[in-house]
């Protein structure tokens, strides 16, 4: 069936209606998955790559509609009130310098290399899919909580009327701390460069324990730095014209659908089956890869 379906994508031109139709759908719900869970990413790849793709060239024509879906929602977290513009910049100024250099070797490196980095990476990533960010999120806000108190009470003792107590300037303040918040997160630019999926999870992450956010802060963080980075990694494909635009704007019509409709809804029961639905993908998608190089 797999076979059937991958000679259906290769021999089919773009414009027919079938084609714009999967290409939509699949886009709305890799959209809507990467914004309740995420690394949904990795279904691009697939779908691309299915379609005859190289994968440098799959890498490149996702970016499009990352950036469209992500510049969506990243203004609907700011009409909400989510996103803080401050350290959302400050996020995004070192995840999109290290993005520049993620995306130059994800253009340079040959396909088979692009490929076995992949094939190891992408399984790795999905773990985060698992760890359970509610209960992160509801510790680091005890936590926070806890040491406003405390700072309260020293402050009262003191008679420091003026003495801040606010968790996240005193979470970010400190050189030491600052020298590895940016550190970190161009780390993250790097790796979102070379490959997008599963860079909202790291900055997610970074964001509760490096700056001290709460979930949904640190999603409206995410959706920020994503924007700023992608456009970034994207001048990089596209000098090294490694983006099908065809594919990459048909499909980015779903994604800015299923973004749209994740940042509004609300998934329950539904969250551990998309998890395991997509990491099911990721594992497919790798064995494949590597089964790849030994055929060669």
């Amino acid at each position: 069936m797999l076979e059937q379906l991958h000679n259906f994508l290769i021999t089919t031109p773009v414009s027919d209606y079938r084609i714009i139709t999967i290409l939509i759908v699949c886009g709305a719900v890799v959209g809507f998955i990467n914004t309740i869970a995420g690394m949904a990413t990795a279904i691009s790849y697939g779908l691309f790559m299915m379609m005859g793709l190289p994968i440098n060239v799959a890498n490149g024509t996702t970016r499009v509609g990352v950036l469209l879906q992500f510049l969506t929602t990243s203004v609907i977290f700011k009409k909400k009130g989510y996103l803080d513009m401050k350290l959302g910049w400050r996020v995004g100024i070192p995840v999109g310098c290290g993005a520049i250099i993620g995306a130059l070797l994800a253009a340079v490196l040959q396909a088979k290399i692009i490929e076995i980095v992949m094939a190891m990476l992408l399984p790795i990533m999905s773990i985060l899919l698992f760890i359970d960010k509610r209960k992160i999120g509801a510790g680091t806000s005890k936590k926070v909580l806890s040491q406003t108190r405390a700072n309260f009470e020293q402050a009262e003792s003191n008679s420091l009327s003026r003495q801040t107590t606010t968790s996240v300037e005193q979470h970010t303040k400190s050189p030491d701390r600052s020298i590895w918040v940016t550190v970190i997160f161009t780390a993250i630019g790097i790796y979102g460069g070379f490959t997008h999926s599963g860079v909202g999870l790291l900055i997610i992450f970074s964001s509760f324990f490096m700056l001290g956010l709460d979930m949904i802060h640190s999603n409206a963080i995410k959706q920020f730095a994503v924007t700023i980075y992608t456009p970034l990694a994207l001048i990089v494909f596209i000098i090294y014209r490694q983006v099908n635009w065809p594919v990459a704007l048909i499909y980015a019509i779903g994604n800015i659908i299923g973004g749209v409709i994740g940042s509004y809804a609300s998934i329950k029961g539904g969250e551990r089956f998309i998890k395991i639905f997509v990491t099911i993908i990721i594992i497919t998608m790798s064995t494949v890869l590597v089964i790849k190089q030994f055929n060669r």
